[in-house]
């Protein structure tokens, strides 16, 4: 068999993994704060999750085509020294993002799927071709999106939050939160189906790179097939479950309780499905827990666990790099082996 197909269909397999594991890594950001106030259990939570992931996922592709030609020029891909090297370069950074998600999968920390993929194709790719490979307008326009998008949650969270609190001064609190907690799976679903929007589009945009690096189309327009393997692929990974996140995203970071809850889930929903809507990727992690962080400052700013919110914040910065570095090993490697 030709050795461009090969690979081709092992970046096939690992975009549909990296799917997989996105599916059940970030599980948590749908359906934690439901989760930790006992809105739903959380089997039926998780159910709940891969269906609305799975509908989200097979209705755009905006997110696909921006991950498949702003970071780097899919179609420029072919011009490196040799046939294979484009699409090398597209399974180095997949074997980046898969080892990054499982290890801060394992250890519980809510990193953000969307940083290390980005940072993986671009580290692999400079590592292949130096820093002139990239698409500096699309690149800086994507992590301008990712900086933003979790300042933008934590005040969107904050002022939500107090707006509840403004709106429902004159109730008992249990009637308040035996109201929201019911409000709160539908809250779980719309924060499920926007994340399967987002999320799920960047496997389609990067088996799209290397359709069109193996010169498989000729255009960034996401085939059918493709859509479905990774609404199929992100659903089945969220059937799976990602109980170790759900405990630090759901009750780690502050005391959740249903009003906060909704809040939350209200913030970060919008916040995602906003930047779907322009065609963004924004890391689900950052913006659900940034979100919870800005309402549980609303509620009390003690309340917050500072440290573990510190902790996570380091993680956001750190996965960027670390997975550039890791991709431009991996693809080093394989280079050498392929």
């Amino acid at each position: 068999m030709d050795m461009l197909l090969i690979i081709t269909i092992l970046v096939v397999i690992f975009a549909l993994a990296f799917d997989f594991i996105n599916g059940f890594h970030d599980t948590a950001n749908a359906i934690a704060t439901s989760v930790s106030t006992r809105a739903l259990k959380p089997r039926v939570a998780v159910m709940m999750a891969a269906v609305m992931n799975f509908l989200g996922a097979i209705t755009f592709v905006g997110v696909a085509k921006a991950i498949a030609s702003d970071i780097v020029d899919p179609f420029s891909l072919n011009s490196f020294d040799g046939d294979t090297t484009g699409s090398i370069v597209i399974l180095a950074a997949l074997c980046s993002a898969i080892t990054w998600n499982l290890l801060t999968w394992y250890f519980g920390i809510p990193s953000s799927s969307s940083h290390t993929l980005i940072g993986s194709i671009a580290g692999a790719a400079i590592a292949s071709a130096g820093f002139g490979i990239l698409n500096y307008e699309g690149f800086t326009k994507i992590l301008q999106a990712l900086l933003l998008s979790p300042v933008i949650a934590l005040v969107i969270g904050f002022t939500m939050m107090k707006l509840f609190k403004f709106l429902f001064k004159n109730f008992s609190l249990y009637s308040t939160n035996k109201g929201f907690r019911l409000v709160q799976i539908g809250t779980a679903a719309l924060q499920a189906f926007t994340h399967g929007t987002n999320d799920a589009q960047k496997a389609m945009g990067i088996i799209t790179m290397a359709l069109i690096a193996a010169s498989m189309q000729s255009g960034d327009e996401v085939q059918d097939w493709v859509r479905v393997a990774c609404a199929l692929a992100m659903g089945l990974g969220t059937a799976v479950g990602g109980y170790k996140i759900i405990k630090t995203v759901g009750g780690k970071i502050m005391k959740i309780r249903p009003v906060n809850g909704v809040a939350a889930d209200l913030s970060s929903a919008s916040i995602i499905f906003g930047a779907t809507l322009i065609h963004l990727p924004v890391s689900t992690t950052h913006v659900i827990s940034s979100a919870i962080m800005g309402v549980g400052a609303a509620q009390r700013v003690k309340g917050v666990n500072w440290a573990i919110a510190r902790k996570i914040v380091i993680t956001w910065f750190i996965t960027m790099p670390i997975s550039a570095l890791m991709a431009g090993i991996f693809f080093l490697l394989l280079n050498l082996f392929f």
